[in-house]
């Protein structure tokens, strides 16, 4: 199933996405919740009467005439008020090449344990204008992403189990403000507000079951779920990245087991693949720089449209906005 979240009357609604058109859950079957949130809280319960009420639009038992068109809608992110978000560092590619552009060796313990930082839940935003303020448009950076939303209760859970826990996947774009983010790291601690401001998830929520034919096995010595999705993100028009999901090196499920030790996982956290290789200016830049000192850094600037997209799942479309605002927090520093 492909389900999204979308504005209606001042709140947020559930729909399934068919054919472009969004059917709202609970107008076309009153035992299905209208909110993303509400569903994942039931999710054991009112998954099969989702994918039974689904099938029935695709076979037409649900007329076409019950669907709206995508046009004018104002999509959310498909989890539009996650109880959390952590995002992970999985891909082996993507932290060599910025530790080698640093010219300094692959640290070892990446290959010993999956780790997670947490972010602004409250920050999570869809499809539409990513408002930015001055100090964010210093080195202003995209991260192209995968994320996955929990919809089991659940502490203690072991990688061998954890795949049943993730209720689908999403785009995620995990927008980076890079001065910020140096600046504050200088101390050993975050990123913070290099990473605050804003969180791209959308524009759909996946399912698992729609992407069986996608599953490939998990890179060797590692448990779960992979999938064989290729990932690209373009910054107007032009194609700056290009990966797979199944490069990544720590899998979904074995995050999950780290998350959840001594930990409750509720329905509606959020985590983060991490960067895929050449997901970002940062490494970009900084590879472009090791090939060629004369190379010319590039990173995002107000009007730029932000396109990302995975096989499977769909098209994450972004503007860069500055905001009127000329505050600085940099400008603050104490000298």
């Amino acid at each position: 199933m492909k389900l999204v979240s979308y504005m209606s009357d001042g709140r947020d609604q559930l729909a399934f996405l068919v054919d472009g058109l969004l059917f709202d859950c609970d107008l076309i079957n009153p035992e299905l919740p209208n909110s993303m949130n509400m569903f994942l809280q039931y999710w054991e319960d009112m998954f099969p009467v989702a994918q039974q009420t689904e099938a029935a639009i695709k076979s037409g038992r649900i007329s076409k005439d019950n669907g709206v068109s995508l046009e004018d809608i104002q999509l959310l992110a498909p989890v539009p008020f996650p109880t959390s978000c952590r995002d992970g560092y999985a891909f082996r590619q993507h932290v060599a090449a910025a530790r080698r552009n640093r010219k300094v060796d692959m640290i070892p313990e990446f290959d010993q344990y999956p780790i997670f930082y947490f972010t602004n839940h409250h920050s999570i935003q869809g499809p539409g204008n990513i408002i930015c303020m001055p100090d964010h448009l210093q080195k202003l950076d995209f991260e192209l992403e995968a994320a996955i939303v929990i919809c089991r209760h659940g502490r203690n859970i072991p990688a061998e189990e954890a795949d049943s826990y993730i209720g689908g996947l999403m785009i995620m774009n995990d927008m980076s403000a890079r001065s910020l983010q140096m600046e504050e790291m200088l101390l050993n601690l975050g990123p913070a507000k290099g990473k605050d401001f804003s969180t791209v998830i959308g524009p759909c929520l996946v399912t698992l079951d729609e992407l069986e034919a996608f599953e490939v096995p998990a890179k060797e010595g590692h448990t779960g779920k992979a999938w064989n999705l290729s990932m690209k993100c373009m910054v107007n028009g032009v194609q700056v990245s290009e990966g797979n999901l199944s490069d990544m090196d720590w899998t979904f499920a074995e995050i999950i087991e780290r998350c959840a030790y001594g930990v409750d996982m509720y329905p509606g956290d959020v985590i983060g693949s991490g960067t895929v290789g050449t997901g970002c200016f940062l490494e970009l830049n900084g590879t472009g720089k090791l090939n060629d000192p004369a190379y010319t850094e590039q990173w995002l600037q107000a009007g730029d449209e932000v396109t990302m997209e995975i096989d499977g799942i769909g098209i994450l479309e972004n503007r860069i906005v500055k905001d009127d605002s000329e505050f600085s927090i940099l400008a603050k520093k104490k000298k």
